[in-house]
């Protein structure tokens, strides 16, 4: 489990091709990595396989590659990196999982005073478990729900903080990204889809 307050940017070092996936080396600032220990990489939660000073390796299965863009991560590129959340620690973000629902694409990056507003064209099942000023992630990192100006597009507001300490600040029309939706919500649709009228 995760916060979405994203405590380190690393940068892929190695990328291997491997039947079952990917193996991936992340240069990072962390230490006292434990083999088996959960670290969320843009929002997807993977398991360390190995580490040493300023690296650790995972892997990314073919499932994994499926529902998430590290398929496409080649050496050099950064990511938001977040160790697992210890019992007792504070929840400064909201309850993230590291499972990535679904692939968005960045509509349009504009600033507006002290803001970055970050347009996302969403998939479409993921549509319904957008509420404004509720909780999404986006490449791990936990944002606010800033509106939902068309059908099917996210809008969340960056502060220069969170633009300068996580990679969302380099978004550009174009790019992709990790959404993980709301947990709450995705139990609620789960719970009440039996009861749901169609219209």
């Amino acid at each position: 489990m995760f916060t979405g307050l994203v405590d380190d940017v690393g940068v892929v070092e190695q990328v291997e091709r491997t039947e079952a996936g990917r193996n991936l080396r992340i240069a990072s600032r962390y230490t006292g990595v434990a083999i088996g220990e959960s670290i969320a990489i843009n929002g997807a939660c993977l398991t360390v396989l190995a580490h040493g000073a300023g690296w650790f390796a995972v892997a990314a299965i073919v499932t994994t590659l499926g529902r998430t863009t590290i398929a496409e991560w080649e050496p050099g590129r950064r990511v938001n990196l977040e160790r697992a959340m210890r019992l007792g620690d504070r929840l400064g973000g909201h309850l993230v999982q590291g499972h990535v629902d679904g692939v968005g694409e960045v509509e349009e990056a504009r600033r507006l005073e002290d803001a970055l507003l970050v347009d996302i064209r969403l998939p479409a099942d993921l549509e319904p478990l957008m509420v404004p000023h509720g909780s999404v992630a986006i490449d791990g990192v936990s944002l606010t729900v800033n509106a939902l100006p068309a059908p099917g597009i996210l809008q969340v507001s960056l502060i220069d903080h969170t633009a300068r300490h996580t990679t969302l600040g380099s978004l550009r029309a174009g790019d992709v990204v990790h959404v993980e939706a709301d947990m709450v919500g995705k139990y609620v649709r789960q719970l009440v889809a039996p009861y749901a009228v169609e219209r």
